[in-house]
């Protein structure tokens, strides 16, 4: 079974999505994110996909206040990410409320930190952020290039003991123009026990249905609901089918 997760990326307390991770290309759905993870709720959906931009772009967690109203409010399993640079800022996310967190600049810049925070909560509670532009590692809301390797980085944190990954193709996300299925594929083929979570380009079902066949644990989309591409019914339809 595959899990769907929608995203809520949030910039000054609205529900954004941005197109290719470019803060100047930004467009506000809702201003209401806990209504929107809401939504989510009523067609079935128990997960959910939450970005801090805000403090993606800081030095810290900043909208820690809309996690902790969607975790005490819904029974959703909130992954929480964006702006987690210390260990303080994950003691925060948890405390909150989150299920998961998300950590990729962290573990670019301090990856004995990152091992540390994995160990301490437990490799089911900790997610390997890994967004990638022309498989090269981008860190801090995709401004600074790390000059890292997709599958160097990869490597690495698995060969650690990370169980879950979430490699986000930058050029794909928001594009609304299909998953980066053939690199999922390339990064399952080469470890075998990871969880992957597909993030960026789904735009239908039927890319729901390849990522699932490509052996994808889970997969996150955004823009797609929102533009209604993929309707929420049908996403009820479709996880409905996968029970």
């Amino acid at each position: 079974m595959m899990r769907i997760i929608p995203a809520i990326d949030i910039i000054e307390g609205k529900c954004v999505r941005l197109s290719q991770g470019d803060y100047n290309k930004k467009t506000i759905y809702s201003s209401n994110p806990f209504e929107m993870a809401q939504r989510f709720e009523d067609h079935g959906i128990g997960f959910l996909h939450l970005v801090d931009l805000d403090g993606a772009k800081s030095s810290k967690i900043i909208n820690y206040k809309i996690l902790e109203q969607i975790a005490l409010k819904t029974a959703l399993n909130v992954d929480f990410g964006g702006g987690l640079k210390s260990i303080e800022d994950v003691k925060v996310a948890f405390e909150s409320g989150a299920s998961q967190v998300t950590l990729g600049s962290i573990a670019v810049s301090n990856p004995k930190i990152f091992i540390d925070l994995f160990e301490k909560y437990g490799v089911d509670k900790i997610i390997l952020g890994a967004d990638f532009l022309n498989n090269k590692i981008k860190t801090n809301g995709w401004l600074n290039d790390s000059g890292n390797d997709l599958m160097d980085f990869l490597e690495y944190h698995i060969s650690k003991g990370i169980k879950y990954v979430i490699p986000t193709d930058i050029s794909k996300d928001g594009m609304l123009k299909g998953p980066s299925t053939e690199i999922y594929k390339d990064i399952l083929k080469s470890f075998k026990d990871v969880c992957l979570i597909a993030s960026g380009g789904i735009s239908s079902i039927e890319d729901l249905e390849e990522l699932k066949e490509a052996g994808c644990e889970g997969a996150i989309l955004g823009k797609a609901i929102y533009e209604n591409k993929i309707r929420l019914k049908s996403l009820m339809n479709f996880i409905e089918q996968e029970c």
